[in-house]
C-alpha cells in the first residue's frame, strides 16, 4: 500500500473548507440576530427615550453598520468563490475607527492620530480599486 499525498492532502483541504464554512455559516447567524437585536434596541431607544443622548444613537447605529458589514463579508465570501474581498476590511475597518473617534471624545491629539488613520485606510482603498488587486 502506497501513502498517495495528493489525495490525502486534498482530503484534508476539502475537510477544512467545509469546517470553515460551517463555521462561518454560524457565525452569519450568529450576526443576523445581533443585528436583528440592535435594530429593535434603536427602534426603543428613539421610541422610549426620544433623542435626549445623540451620541448614543450615533454609536448603535454604527454598531448596526458594523454588523451589516460582517454579514455583508460572510455573504461576498461564499459568493465571490471562498475568497475574502480586501475592500471589504477597508470598509469595516474604517466605520470602526469613526466608531471610536465618536464614542472617545478625549484629547483632541487621539482624534487627530484617528483621523490621519481613517485617511491611511482610504488611501489603501483607492490603491486597491485603482491596481484591481482585489478580485471579485
Amino acid at each position: 500500500m502506497e501513502f498517495n499525498e495528493n489525495k490525502y492532502t486534498l482530503k484534508i483541504a476539502k475537510f477544512l473548507r467545509l469546517l470553515l464554512n460551517v463555521a462561518l455559516s454560524i457565525l452569519g447567524l450568529v450576526l443576523a440576530y445581533c443585528l436583528a437585536k440592535e435594530i429593535v434596541y434603536i427602534f426603543l431607544m428613539i421610541t422610549q427615550n426620544g433623542f435626549h443622548d445623540y451620541y448614543e444613537l450615533i454609536q448603535e447605529i454604527l454598531v448596526f453598520f458594523l454588523y451589516f458589514e460582517f454579514i455583508s463579508l460572510v455573504v461576498k465570501y461564499f459568493e465571490s468563490n471562498y475568497h475574502f474581498p480586501l475592500d471589504y476590511f477597508i470598509y469595516i475597518g474604517i466605520t470602526a475607527v469613526i466608531r471610536i473617534i465618536i464614542t472617545n471624545h478625549g484629547q483632541p491629539i487621539d482624534t487627530l492620530i484617528l483621523s490621519a488613520g481613517i485617511v491611511v485606510l482610504l488611501v489603501a482603498l483607492v490603491i486597491v480599486k485603482r491596481n484591481n488587486l482585489d478580485t471579485k
